[in-house]
């Protein structure tokens, strides 16, 4: 059985005028802040501040390519691909972790938006109900004309 190989791109030509849309609202990387141990792939420690990770755009665009590469090839094919294509080493284990995390994050986003919609409806409705009951916000008094003190 022969062995499949990891594609061979060409970088896309430098005068090209379409760019592949990034993070930022006009195609910029941000840099995060450094969390762990270690510096993940697509990211360089900032020679100021250790604790600023500044983003190495070539190597973030490589990684979602190589995500889009995981729906046909496998792990350690892509991980081998993106090692060579970034000239930066990336494990298999690496690439799964990093891929996971992403998409555990997107899901979680995604929940919480979820949620947030689903109170703002209940909220209106449970709104709607109170004001159905009560007559409109102001126009009952909890006590009568004779009693407005609340004395018995």
């Amino acid at each position: 059985m022969a062995r499949k190989q990891a594609p061979k791109f060409k970088s896309p030509p430098s005068d090209q005028s379409w760019f592949i849309p990034k993070k930022g609202l006009e195609g910029e990387w941000y840099p995060l802040v450094r969390v762990g141990r270690h510096v993940p792939f697509g990211y360089e420690q900032d020679p100021d501040d250790s604790d600023i990770l500044q983003p190495i755009p070539t190597e973030l665009e490589m990684l979602d390519q190589a995500k889009k590469y995981l729906a046909e090839y496998s792990l350690r094919m892509v991980a081998r691909w993106l090692s060579e294509q970034s000239g930066r080493y990336i494990s298999h284990v690496g690439l799964k972790k990093r891929v996971n995390i992403e998409e555990r994050r997107r899901k979680q986003a995604e929940a919480h938006r979820d949620y947030a919609r689903r109170y703002k409806e209940a909220s209106a409705k449970a709104e709607k109900l109170d004001q159905a009951r009560l007559g409109g916000k102001g126009t009952r008094n909890a006590y009568t004309e004779d009693d407005s003190t609340g004395e018995s």
